[in-house]
């Protein structure tokens, strides 16, 4: 790519190169799947939280026409899971049940209704145990014990960072802010429920086609569970109906499936009910968080002292990572010198909790947005004012040493607070208006990947044949959020063609090379780093092929709207085919790959690989509500949105990304929750979510979504390719918060908790009226046992990023005496 031009792809609003296929149906996804001979697969699954399975007779089910096999925890010996600390998860439960539908055993028959007829006639005998229903409960009773390893007790991960003495900086500050906050869990209710369909291949390999966002770790736990060489599976990530993070752990039905397709020499099939998706699960961790903050006089951040304790469900699934999450990101939006950072995730008899949009970093950004909210009021300042003055800096380092690259949130503000009027509206409105706002950051991709080794996080194989068709191939996953578009736009721009040129093979590691999946927004990043790279050294011999034709320097060699030309003479040159086929006959089949691996992190100290990315988004949102003081009931009549997307590769898709994430944010927000309770003793001892179905779990339909305003900031960071961050999960973080913030200024009252429901307010409005602090929410934070706290230095201080071994800070004692000398606010 030596001689220069203008972007003709990237930047330009374009169809999606999927978008014919899904719009007329032939997309196919994993339900929509059949082969001959196709088996059906079903699955049974325990009516108790917690309980030790004493027997399992499936004699009548084996016996029951049209079952070909039964399976039982004693079929699957080895356990899996997405992370090698959290490997405890079993196809099916072999001695012990942990949630309500916890899967047990699974019926192979002819047909679905056959399976479901012979699931009826296995008898299981449970010894019930007790159950532990929340994170508060698993500290009190950590006897009563869910698994055999973690911390103690009940506490999966327990950890604990300090970035700089926190104890002194909050002695000194002019004030200090103390919060509770809790955010309910919730599910992902992507519209395509969790399918697979197994079988074998005519070379004896086994073959899985399935609704998963990460083909290559599912890979490499069917490897584990299966107990067969990795080199004789291949995972086919089919078209994903939606997957926010709910498809990426690799799930026991898909080895089910597995095993018995290698059993029985036939495809089988399973397809989960909606109610086992709730099962299934993996959605967002309710939290508890405490925030302790300290500032100056005009509101600048000293210090930020954060407690989350996590409430993980039943298993470990991406745990450890959600965990770190749930804070690490804090000191990236706004400039914070110092910063400590407690968290514990706690096991419950619960469905698994797991990565959902914006994996751990959505409950503590609400909790800070609304807290610099009550900031700005006890202080009389404008909270769009006192966020504008503190953000933080391009191309610096964090309290944590994480390395900002470019910064666009100073401009997200000014125009989101320019575009809904802020200024003129913000504490002006009549009584039941109100206008709010608040800010977030995002990675656009993991720094680490899941199993630390340093191959490439993302490899592109570019493929050229003298028709001039280009075929590249990658292993991500198209999961709706448009990563096939990304792909096929990034070759084209670097090749001068136009997209529909370009054939996708993606999701496949039977065919293509390994990318780590599509989560944590980092697909446009590195593959499309992977991708230019793999295009650019294609770039190259064609150019060289081109330039002996027409006797001129490679260099000066242009490729550009399917013409390959002289750059002193664009009219002296060829179509692509022909450049293609020069190129073909002088180095013979053209081919290429690129891969990617992100910089070092600059953390040196242990637990620095959560957090580090090649770049973060920024994001700024404005709320406009109206509350019906009479009913609670919340309006939305418009959300302002600006997002720092470094640069848009395709900004029609861009925006519906962002107003996608607003519409998850602003169902997060008012009404989604994926809440348990006990059945009355009399009935059972079961803990179960009430409400496991589409008709009762309510989430925004299209008649309930405001108008959104989009504004794309574009400021490209040199990490990415063509400049572009993501764009996935970002602009859904500053939206909860902004919609309690636009409450408080309609009617005066705090929600301190998510979701933000009608009863919640007209209680708080109550309060108001009795002359009472008019806020509904967490009263305390319980006791955790943290660890002793990891102590690194902030840069700037003599530190490198290393911990800190003999650096004098206050003891418990001096620190509590200090602490008196403050002026603490629980606002």
């Amino acid at each position: 790519m030596n001689a220069k031009k203008k972007l003709e792809v990237v930047g330009k609003s374009r169809r999606r190169v999927d978008a014919r296929a899904k719009v007329t149906g032939l997309a196919r996804f994993a339900d929509d799947l059949t082969l001959p001979r196709m088996l059906h697969c079903k699955l049974l699954r325990s009516p108790h939280p917690h309980a030790i399975i004493e027997a399992i007779d499936v004699d009548k089910a084996r016996a029951y026409p049209g079952v070909h096999l039964v399976l039982t925890g004693k079929d699957f010996p080895v356990p899996f899971g997405i992370m090698p600390v959290a490997q405890d998860e079993y196809p099916l439960a072999p001695e012990r049940v942990r949630y309500v539908g916890d899967p047990v055993a699974a019926v192979i028959a002819r047909d679905e209704k056959t399976a479901e007829e012979a699931l009826e006639l296995i008898q299981v005998t449970y010894r019930p145990l007790p159950t532990i229903a929340s994170p508060q409960e698993g500290l009190e009773q950590p006897e009563t014990r869910i698994h055999d390893y973690g911390e103690q007790g009940n506490i999966h991960r327990n950890q604990s960072y300090e970035f700089g003495d926190v104890e002194a900086a909050l002695a000194a500050s002019d004030h200090v802010f103390e919060d509770v906050f809790f955010y309910e869990g919730n599910n992902h209710m992507a519209m395509e429920q969790q399918a697979s369909l197994a079988h074998i291949e005519g070379d004896g390999k086994l073959t899985l086609s399935s609704s998963t966002q990460n083909p290559h770790y599912l890979h490499r736990q069917m490897a584990r569970a299966l107990q067969m060489p990795a080199s004789q599976i291949r995972v086919i990530a089919c078209q994903n109906g939606g997957g926010f993070g709910g498809k990426c752990d690799p799930a026991g039905h898909e080895i089910v499936v597995s095993k018995a397709a290698l059993m029985l020499g036939r495809p089988v099939k399973i397809c989960l009910t909606r109610q086992e998706v709730f099962y299934q699960h993996r959605g967002r961790h309710p939290i508890l968080m405490k925030f302790r903050t300290g500032v100056s006089k005009d509101g600048k951040l000293t210090a930020v002292h954060l407690q989350t304790l996590l409430d993980g469900g039943a298993y470990g699934s991406h745990g450890p990572a959600s965990t770190f999450y749930s804070g690490v990101l804090t000191p990236v939006t706004y400039e914070l010198p110092r910063f400590k950072f407690e968290a514990c995730r706690v096991f419950t008899n619960k469905p698994a909790c797991g990565p959902k949009r914006g994996h751990g970093t959505p409950q503590p950004r609400f909790g800070q947005e609304v807290q610099l909210d009550k900031i700005a009021a006890k202080l009389g300042l404008d909270p769009a004012e006192m966020r504008l003055n503190m953000v933080t800096q391009a191309d610096s380092l964090t309290a944590n040493w994480l390395k900002i690259g470019s910064n666009g949130l100073a401009e997200c503000i000014r125009q989101v607070v320019e575009r809904s009027g802020w200024k003129d509206k913000h504490g002006k409105l009549p009584e039941g208006r109100g206008i709010g706002i608040a800010c977030s950051t995002y990675m656009s991709g993991a720094g680490v990947s899941i199993y630390w080794n340093k191959m490439p996080h993302s490899g592109v194989q570019l493929l050229l044949d003298r028709s001039g068709q280009v075929t590249v191939m990658c292993g991500a996953t198209e999961v709706g959020q448009g990563s096939d578009d990304v792909l096929a736009a990034i070759v084209a721009e670097v090749l001068g063609i136009d997209t529909s040129v370009v054939r996708c093979v993606t999701g496949d590691t039977g065919l293509t090379p390994v990318d780590l999946g599509s989560y944590s927004s980092r697909v446009t990043v590195m593959m499309g780093n992977a991708a230019m790279e793999a295009a650019g050294r294609v770039h190259e011999l064609i150019t060289a092929a081109a330039a002996e034709q027409l006797d001129t320097l490679p260099e000066q060699v242009v490729m550009s709207q399917g013409r390959v030309f002289a750059a002193d003479n664009p009219n002296h040159g060829m179509s692509f085919v022909e450049a293609v086929v020069l190129a073909e006959t002088k180095f013979g089949t053209l081919g290429a790959v690129g891969n990617y691996s992100p910089p070092k992190q600059p953390g040196k100290y242990k637990g620095s690989g959560v957090g580090p990315s090649p770049a973060y988004s920024f994001s700024a949102c404005v709320v406009e509500t109206e509350v019906d003081r009479a009913t609670g009931m919340v309006h939305i009549p418009k959300i302002w949105v600006a997002h720092d997307i470094g640069r848009a590769i395709n900004a029609v898709h861009a925006r519906g990304q962002v107003i996608g994430g607003v519409y998850m944010g602003l169902s997060e927000a008012l009404m989604e929750e994926q809440a348990f309770r006990r059945l009355p003793p009399k009935l059972s001892a079961a803990l179960v979510h009430r409400i496991p179905s589409m008709l009762e779990y309510k989430t925004l339909t299209a008649l309930d979504m405001p108008d959104v305003e989009v504004m794309l900031v574009e400021d490209p960071d040199p990490n990415c390719p063509f400049g572009a961050k993501e764009a996935g999960q970002g602009p859904l973080l500053p939206v909860m918060p902004a919609v309690a913030n636009a409450i408080w200024d309609a009617v005066g009252v705090r929600i301190d908790e998510v979701p933000i429901t009608p009863d919640k307010i007209l209680r708080a409005l109550v309060l108001k009226r009795e002359g009472k602090t008019p806020r509904i929410g967490p009263e305390s934070f319980p006791e955790v046992p943290y660890p002793e706290s990891v102590f690194v230095l902030p840069p700037g201080e003599g530190g490198d990023g290393n911990e800190s071994k003999n650096v004098s800070r206050p003891s418990a004692q001096s620190s509590q005496s200090s602490h008196s000398r403050m002026e603490v606010t629980a606002s």
